[in-house]
């Protein structure tokens, strides 16, 4: 009997480590390589951004580059988290996701389509040029960049064409403000605003205004000299614009007078012609 309990015993025993072996034969069988859990992960962020779930692909190509961080996959998984955000409007993750990838990977050959993205993300955040100054301050400065460390992108040829809209919606806020001081007649205020204008924005639509604005503030304080100054440099660069005929009527005040006799003359010319063709 001891013998038989023996012999299932070490039955028992070698089955047991049989299955042993067994299970972890199957578990080496499945077990994948970091590189393939990485490309597998990265492969359903795409899929996933193709449904337009794109805060599960971000997650996935988060998980992608976590997972093997050393793989020349890993930045790309990286822009790609940004791209997804991008993709749907979501400028403020976008920003969070490029920031880390410019601090992360700082020699990557992709870093001007980064600058670009966040570039892009903050000037799509601006809203209200009279409120949002950060974001504006940040797309320039971020454009800025891609003009000059990469001259030679598809990205710099946008990126000066943005700038010149960026200097639009800073000159349109100093507009803004130099009006509001106007409104409230505070004249000294509302002059340095106007000045920042023409020193800084003359390129511009909106010199040609505060051009105007300064021959007219300075005029009502008594500083006809400072008046003729900025009505020279608006008669010199803008002489067929309506501020400039704006400013001619200050110190020509028979002109408004003039201008209608001259009118009505035209008239009158045009009228006696018209009778001489029905006769």
């Amino acid at each position: 009997m001891n013998l038989f309990y023996k012999i299932v015993i070490l039955i028992f025993f070698l089955n047991l480590n049989s299955c042993t072996k067994k299970d972890e034969k199957i578990s080496i069988v499945e077990e994948k390589s970091l590189e393939t859990q990485m490309i597998d992960a990265y492969n359903e962020g795409l899929e996933e951004l193709e449904k337009n779930d794109v805060i599960f692909a971000a997650k996935k190509f988060n998980e992608a580059e976590i997972i093997y961080p050393q793989s020349i996959w890993a930045p790309r998984a990286a822009l790609m988290a940004a791209y997804a955000y991008f993709s749907q409007l979501y400028y403020d993750d976008t920003i969070i996701e490029l920031e880390k990838f410019l601090r992360k990977y700082k020699n990557h050959p992709r870093r001007d389509y980064a600058y670009y993205l966040l570039a892009l993300s903050h000037y799509n955040l601006i809203v209200d040029e009279t409120k949002d100054l950060e974001e504006i301050l940040k797309a320039k400065e971020y454009f800025k960049i891609i003009i000059k460390d990469y001259p030679n992108t598809e990205f710099a040829v946008d990126a000066e064409f943005k700038l010149e809209l960026i200097q639009e919606i800073l000159a349109s806020k100093e507009m803004y403000l130099a009006r509001y001081y106007v409104d409230r007649e505070k004249w000294i205020p509302a002059i340095n605003r106007f000045k920042t204008v023409v020193n800084e924005y003359e390129t511009t639509i909106y010199v040609e205004e505060a051009l105007h604005r300064l021959v007219e503030l300075h005029y009502r304080l008594g500083l006809v000299g400072e008046s003729k100054k900025y009505a020279y440099l608006l008669g010199y660069n803008y002489q067929s614009s309506e501020w400039y005929e704006e400013s001619y009527k200050i110190f020509n005040k028979n002109y408004i007078n003039t201008a209608k006799k001259e009118n009505l003359e035209k008239e009158q010319s045009i009228l006696h012609k018209l009778k001489d063709l029905l006769k």
